[in-house]
């Protein structure tokens, strides 16, 4: 049986000198939205995901605009993973300072311990799956809810730490980035995992894989609205359940049923959550302002984060009496925030400013841009609703 179990050697390395010390170290991290990407918790409110140097150039690079609507980049470690006598997965971090040992992490693209492990975890059930609803479990009548994993996260999550367990014995350093965990503040986190644009592969994608991601462009509503579902996560009040739909359910929507989607994601099963809609609105056209000056860049298969708390009697107290980066970095957020959209996934992201960049492209990211717009109309005809559906 796989069970990870935690330890730290020496103290966190903080490489924006904002990030504090405290027990805990990486331990499985089952995310709410519908990547394939082997997160770890490495204290309650940062997690440890792996190094790609693109994506950790971006971070390193990005423009101070722009820092508001990503999570707090917290500087990088050194994984370990063992096997005990008794077969748990022992993780152990390391502050990670320049070396010139070259254990950089390939490109998701070219590696195929991470590569083959995505294909694995393309399993039928999923492309055939309904919409899921799992009851929550209080431990009496005036508990919060207790969050169960989301079991599209769980099985990849489970897949990854069984290649973790079978590599350990040949590779068992990998380096990964530390980020802001955008949901720790949140009893039970309600997440929107949107693909941003109308394109999805890099500039150095095969031809094999461009026409893939093309295909799944042209069949879905990246196409026709320049964004489409990629995973979503929702408590209902009225049931005590969580709603799970994935990312194949998500390719299927048309712009009708992304609006239906977004519509029940807002929707506590009681009421349409208004509260939230204005601040959203406010963030997306923010951030649209941000990336319209974004010279060259191009954010190739990233996704857009749309979080808040589904318990409405604890999400004020959360956010009042604890310090936010979001609110500090935008005064639109000041005003204890209910809601956050970040950009996440930055693997494929470009620049002319980044020296191995294959192709430089000029002027701004038009499909990222056409998506945000949409879904910004969305959102807005969706704050005029009054029903109570």
């Amino acid at each position: 049986r796989l069970m990870p179990t935690v330890q730290r050697s020496g103290p966190e390395e903080d490489e924006s000198s904002r990030g504090g010390s405290g027990p805990g170290g990486p331990e499985a991290f089952c995310t709410p939205g519908g990547g394939h990407c082997c997160v770890l918790r490495f204290r309650e409110e940062t997690i440890c995901k792996p190094l790609i140097p693109r994506e950790h150039q971006f971070y390193k690079t990005l423009p101070t605009a722009m820092r508001k609507f990503t999570p707090q980049y917290r500087g990088k470690h050194l994984v370990c993973f063992q096997e005990d006598q008794e077969g748990n997965l022992c993780l152990f971090a390391h502050p990670l300072r320049n070396s010139p040992l070259d254990l950089e992490n390939k490109d998701p693209s070219s590696d195929n311990d991470v590569h083959n492990l995505q294909e694995e975890v393309e399993l039928d059930w999923l492309k055939e799956s309904e919409v899921l609803h799992y009851r929550l479990e209080c431990s009496h009548s005036n508990a919060a809810p207790q969050l169960t994993h989301n079991p599209w996260s769980l099985k990849c999550h489970q897949q990854h730490l069984q290649r973790m367990k079978e590599n350990a014995k040949h590779r068992n350093q990998y380096k990964f980035i530390l980020l802001e965990n955008l949901t720790w503040r949140h009893t039970v986190p309600c997440v929107l995992d949107l693909k941003m644009g109308t394109r999805q592969h890099g500039d150095d994608a095969s031809e094999e894989k461009k026409a893939d991601h093309i295909r799944k462009c042209q069949q879905s509503t990246s196409a026709t609205i320049g964004v489409r579902l990629g995973g979503m996560q929702v408590y209902q009040s009225d049931t005590d359940q969580l709603m799970f739909m994935n990312k194949y359910q998500g390719r299927k929507l048309t712009s009708a049923g992304f609006k239906e989607a977004l519509f029940q994601f807002f929707h506590s099963g009681r009421r349409l959550r208004h509260e939230l809609l204005s601040p959203v609105l406010r963030r997306l056209r923010d951030m649209k302002t941000a990336l319209e000056d974004c010279e060259s860049y191009r954010f190739f298969s990233s996704s857009l984060l749309i979080i808040y708390d589904g318990d409405e009697v604890t999400e004020a107290l959360c956010f009042a009496h604890s310090p936010s980066t979001s609110c500090e970095a935008s005064s639109s957020f000041s005003s204890c925030p209910k809601v956050d959209v970040r950009m996440i996934d930055f693997a494929h992201t470009t620049c002319k400013h980044y020296g191995d960049a294959s192709v430089i492209h000029e002027g701004q990211d038009s499909g990222y841009i056409f998506g945000l717009q949409n879904l910004i109309t969305i959102i807005a005809e969706l704050a005029q609703t009054k029903t109570e559906k």
